[in-house]
Parts: C-alpha cells; sequence; structure tokens
C-alpha cells in the first residue's frame, strides 16, 4: 500500500516561503491525481491545490490563488507545494493524499482524495 509522508513545514514570518514535499513510497502514485490540504485547530480540512496524475492540470483555492505553485515530479514520485507571499492565515498543518483518478474536479473536495500523509506543520509569524 502507498505510504505518503510530507515534509518542509516550518516556522516563517509573514512575506516568507516554504517548499513543502508529499514523498510516496512502495509504488509510484503517477497515475493519479494528488491533493494539498490544510487544516488550523477547530477548522476543516481545505482544499489548497491539486494536480492531475500527468501533472497537466492544477487547481488551487482562491486564498492561495497566485502565491502557491504545485508541481510533481513522478520520477521521484514527489509532488511539491511551492508557498510564497505567506500569511498568518496560512498557519496549519499541510496534509497530502492521492485521488481516486488521474483527473482533477474544477472543485476537489477531502472526500475526492484517499491515503492521507500524517502532515507538516506550517507556522506563520505577523
Amino acid at each position: 500500500q502507498v505510504q505518503l509522508v510530507e515534509s518542509g513545514g516550518g516556522l516563517v514570518q509573514a512575506g516568507g516561503s516554504l517548499r513543502l514535499s508529499c514523498a510516496a513510497s512502495g509504488r509510484t502514485f503517477s497515475m493519479y491525481a494528488v491533493g494539498w490540504f490544510r487544516q488550523a485547530p477547530g477548522k476543516e480540512r481545505e482544499f489548497v491545490a491539486g494536480i492531475s496524475g500527468s501533472g497537466g492540470s492544477t487547481r488551487y483555492a482562491d486564498s492561495v490563488k497566485g502565491r502557491f505553485t504545485i508541481s510533481r515530479d513522478n520520477a521521484k514520485n514527489t509532488v511539491y507545494l511551492q508557498m510564497n507571499s505567506l500569511k498568518p492565515e496560512d498557519t496549519a498543518g499541510y496534509y497530502c493524499a492521492y485521488g481516486y483518478r488521474s483527473t482533477l474536479s474544477s472543485t476537489p473536495t477531502v472526500t475526492d482524495f484517499r491515503s492521507w500523509g500524517q502532515g507538516t506543520q506550517v507556522t506563520v509569524s505577523s
């Protein structure tokens, strides 16, 4: 069974950048879409960014569009989330998961994904 491990989180000041990685082990996930989600205390887990299996299609939440970039390197079984111009409201645990298909819906939700990683914490100070 595929395992996903997130890394790259940390503490950064507002306006700074971080690059998160989602690495798969056990078997390639190149045929599946992958999504990044985040969850702050007391909040629902929300969609941040998604990418199709081929990497040809991406989706972003309005709150991060223009600041975050999702990409993937299927040869390394890894998906990345480059986060620039970070804001305090970006503070959350960040999780990746792969989907049931290679394609992305226009409005991805938690139910579109499976096999979640354990998450990596991102904290942005003002």
